[in-house]
């Protein structure tokens, strides 16, 4: 496919996804499926320009003066890809499969406008309702903020140090362009470009012998900071499908007792596997059974327990760009309420001088430092930990990410703009 038709496909796909609500992902498959003819290339060059446009739906509809399919992806030439009016106007040459002449007002948008006079809703890309709620956090720079986490993200990966060695992966992946990641000393690193096709990292010997794991780096640092050690009890709570749990595994070096449990347990359906790859030995799942709780015989015994709680996902818009625009404060709502439980349950499970790391992948105050100051008003047993004293863990890289990350009273606040991860909220919590 030329690249006129592939931005033809790009202008049908939006059009499909507006007028049948229908998730991204799904109207990708679809297309695929009905478009044999096209190849791998053209399918990953064509889900690029999707994903794009919808990090950039408002700021592209802005550009244009308009919010049709077309208006949205030509706009977001310009907003996302850079793209001038002439070359976006060589694309648009009318041929055979090509999208249409540019008219006289498309020309004159792309030639003259900009997001430089637009609401911060609109230059940041984010629904108008969560302005207030991001304008909290990060104040006038809540549309570069918000600009940065609508780019697409890097592939992250965390070399499991129960099998392997970073520099020895490094090496292996070095024909994918893998580089280390500026902050986790076991993370790697690979850039990909708009029209890049992620790599096969599942078919790569590393992944196949569980040296390596998909994980962005924000994930693999909020790990470390909770700072488990070799020889503690502890549990992740909300372990879903493992990411966290094998990330803690490594941690402990194998040793001491590690407990896994999600009260959904058909998230947990793929941890198994991943742990028996990784080459985990101490670690126990626990699955829900009926109303019976899988941690009933855990009081007060446990050294540290792991939190990464359910959330809006705020954090993690630039790898899911179309939820953005569903999320609806109802959702919010839900969420709050969720964590409030999660919290009020691990308190339980915290033996006197233990800790709670408590995380979240949302750049909300209520989910993050507003959740934290919640439950310390129903808990006066618990105090924070200092973020500057958790950060120590990171070595030689504490200072450069202090000054990098947003601290609160509370914790850590990590964003693609700040620290080059999904958006983090990290907070340790001690037993007194």
């Amino acid at each position: 496919m030329t690249p006129a038709a592939r931005l033809s496909a790009a202008i049908e796909l939006i059009d499909t996804i507006e007028a049948q609500r229908s998730p991204a992902a799904n109207a990708l498959k679809e297309w695929g499926a009905a478009h044999r003819f096209a190849g791998s290339g053209d399918r990953a060059a064509i889900a690029g320009l999707v994903w794009d446009v919808l990090r950039r739906r408002a700021s592209s509809a802005w550009v244009m003066d308009d919010d049709t399919p077309r208006a949205r992806v030509l706009g977001m030439l310009k907003v996302e890809r850079g793209m001038d009016v002439a070359a976006v106007s060589a694309l648009c040459d009318g041929g055979r499969f090509a999208p249409a002449p540019l008219t006289e007002k498309e020309h004159a948008a792309l030639a003259s406008r900009s997001t430089q006079d637009a609401p911060a809703a609109v230059a940041g890309d984010y629904p108008d309702w969560l302005d207030p709620y991001l304008a909290q956090v990060f104040g006038g720079q809540r549309a570069a903020e918000a600009a940065a986490m609508a780019s697409r993200a890097p592939l992250d990966l965390r070399v499991n140090t129960l099998k392997a060695r970073r520099d020895k992966v490094l090496a292996a992946l070095d024909h994918l362009g893998a580089k280390q990641t500026p902050w986790s000393p076991v993370g790697l690193r690979i850039v990909l470009g708009a029209d890049a096709r992620n790599p096969g990292i599942h078919a790569e010997e590393s992944f196949i012998k569980g040296a390596i794991e998909v994980q962005d780096e924000g994930s693999q640092l909020a790990a470390l900071l909770s700072a488990a050690k070799p020889g503690e009890q502890v549990i992740d709570l909300c372990a879903g499908a493992g990411g966290k749990t094998l990330a803690l595994a490594a941690m402990m070096q194998g040793k001491g007792r590690l407990i896994a449990t999600d009260r959904d347990k058909r998230q947990l359906a793929p941890i198994h596997e991943r742990l028996s790859r990784a080459g985990v030995h101490n670690a126990e799942v626990r699955s829900p059974k009926g109303p019976a709780d899988p941690l009933a015989d855990i009081k007060a015994s446990a050294d540290l327990v792991v939190i990464d709680a359910p959330c809006t996902g705020t954090g993690t818009w630039r790898r899911n760009p179309d939820a953005k625009w569903r999320m609806r404060p109802g959702a919010l709502e839900i969420r709050i309420k969720d964590q409030a439980e999660v919290l009020d349950r691990a308190a339980a499970l915290v033996k006197p001088g233990g800790r709670i790391a408590y995380i979240t992948c949302s750049v909300l105050a209520e989910e993050n430092s507003e959740q934290i100051r919640s439950f310390l008003g129903r808990h006066s047993g618990f105090a924070v930990v200092p973020p500057e004293e958790t950060a120590s863990v990171l070595g030689d890289k504490a200072k450069d990410f202090a000054a990098a990350a947003l601290a609160s009273s509370e914790g850590w606040l990590m964003t693609p703009r700040r620290t080059g991860t999904d958006g983090f909220f990290v907070a340790v919590l001690t037993r007194q």
